[in-house]
């Protein structure tokens, strides 16, 4: 007579067990979305690094083209330092940009391209665990029969087919609490050398808008004034337009 197969009586993976396994993978699920997301914030802020120094060569090149440059050599020369100062700019943050591309941003896609191996292997041990249930409980329901010759030759065949399953189940089971958490305790290894190299790049370029920055500053830089004396020196020139006639409020 057919019978239902449900969840076998006796206990397959001792419950501590269970809750190591979903603790280890619970661990790694979580670091592939913090892989992930790393993976995506770094490409997000190296694009607006590089927006940010071509909108500055942009800016540069514009004032350039402006018709006062050519009417004031003393603007064009100020006009034409900021411009070949911010092209170096957009210069060092390419190499900048190619450096963490190369170092962070790939060493982080690779990362993250292990975990559908990984995944799919905790799937193939689930659902070799569904086997060994369902086996376990066909056992089960003939050991429960009465013992006549065909129950037990039934019995026969369903431990025979349940012994493989139930040991490649054990050896997945095994293989998976061994090496999840050698996977997960090998991430700083792995990313340290990432993040050194994120650090020196930074302070390369950094070096660079310094230098940069400070020869500009030599340039175009009237010393002595402060930033509040600029202020007005603008407020004062301000009011000088606003006083002309065509400008002058109906």
């Amino acid at each position: 007579i057919p019978f239902k197969i449900g969840q076998p009586k006796k206990q397959i993976v001792p419950k501590t067990v269970e809750r190591d396994f979903e603790r280890e993978y619970g661990k790694l699920q979580q670091l592939e979305d913090q892989t992930k997301k790393l993976q995506k914030d770094m490409k997000k802020s190296t694009d607006a690094d590089l927006a940010m120094s071509k909108s500055a060569v942009k800016i540069s090149s514009d004032l350039l083209s402006n018709p006062l440059c050519e009417q004031e050599p003393g603007f064009l020369e100020m006009v034409t330092a900021f411009d070949t100062a911010m092209k170096r700019m957009d210069s060092f943050n390419q190499e900048k940009v190619n450096q963490i591309q190369k170092t962070v941003i790939e060493p982080l896609k690779k990362f993250s391209s292990v975990f559908p191996s990984l995944n799919m292997a905790v799937k193939r041990r689930e659902q070799t665990l569904q086997d060994y249930k369902r086996l376990q409980s066909k056992v089960e329901k003939y050991e429960e029969k009465e013992r006549t010759g065909p129950v037990l030759a039934k019995l026969h065949q369903a431990r025979e087919e349940l012994r493989p399953v139930k040991e490649d189940f054990e050896a997945k089971n095994k293989q998976l609490l061994e090496e999840m958490p050698k996977f997960y305790s090998s991430r700083i290894d792995y990313f340290k050398p990432s993040f050194e190299s994120l650090v020196r790049a930074q302070v390369v370029y950094y070096t660079e808008m310094h230098k940069i920055f400070g020869d500009l500053t030599a340039q175009i830089d009237r010393p002595g004034l402060s930033d509040e004396q600029r202020e007005r020196e603008n407020d004062a020139k301000l009011s000088e337009l606003r006083a002309l006639s065509i400008v002058a409020d109906d």
